[in-house]
């Protein structure tokens, strides 16, 4: 699962992953250990000089100031980062024993965590991205309309990926902005979300 947050009646979502169970993140597979986060995911390297180029899954970017641990790939090598530094949309991370370009290609792919019990505390309506990955959707009526399978930041406001349920009218995914018109009701322990599609949204 990953360490975002979601804005109050917007959610993004994953119930909390079984040790080694693979989820999808944007399109990604990774396998999430028991009791961690993912917070980044190592997409290249830059330099000659051991910088990792990171994308960030995290809406705390502190957890990548200099001093800072993270765990690095489902090994959970207990890392310290040196530098950091911004570059386009993601980070340039510079991690303890790695001097050189040869060394930081090796780590290319690996997903970046911190422990779960470090999370930051979130405010009432706000969710985690893995608690509502999994859930089922109903809409107004108590109709299921189908399963989130992932989470899409879009900037102004994240979309939920949902898969329709048998006896939708609907051969694609179906796209539904988590925004407070749309989302009416996320229950977590219940494992459902209350929906108002917009007008259009599903063929009649």
């Amino acid at each position: 699962m990953t360490d975002k947050p979601n804005p109050k009646q917007s959610t993004k979502s994953q119930r909390k992953p079984q040790a080694g169970q693979v989820y999808r993140i944007r399109n990604q597979q990774v396998i999430v250990p028991d009791g961690y986060l993912a917070v980044g995911h190592i997409i290249g390297v830059h330099g000659l000089r051991g910088e990792l180029k990171v994308e960030l899954y995290t809406d705390f970017p502190e957890r990548f100031a200099p001093g800072a641990r993270i765990f690095l790939g489902t090994a959970l090598d207990d890392v310290a980062i040196r530098q950091v530094r911004p570059h386009k949309e993601n980070v340039l991370l510079t991690i303890e024993g790695i001097n050189d370009r040869t060394a930081a290609e090796a780590l290319r792919g690996l997903w970046l965590f911190v422990e779960e019990a470090d999370a930051a505390e979130l405010e009432e309506g706000e969710f985690w991205i893995h608690d509502i990955i999994g859930l089922s959707v109903e809409t107004e009526d108590g109709s299921v309309l189908g399963e989130v399978t992932d989470v899409l930041p879009t900037g102004a406001n994240d979309v939920y990926i949902v898969r329709p349920a048998q006896g939708v009218n609907r051969d694609q995914e179906i796209l539904l902005p988590a925004i407070a018109d749309v989302i009416l009701a996320v229950d977590v322990a219940a494992g459902t979300i209350r929906v108002r599609l917009p007008d259009g949204l599903i063929d009649a």
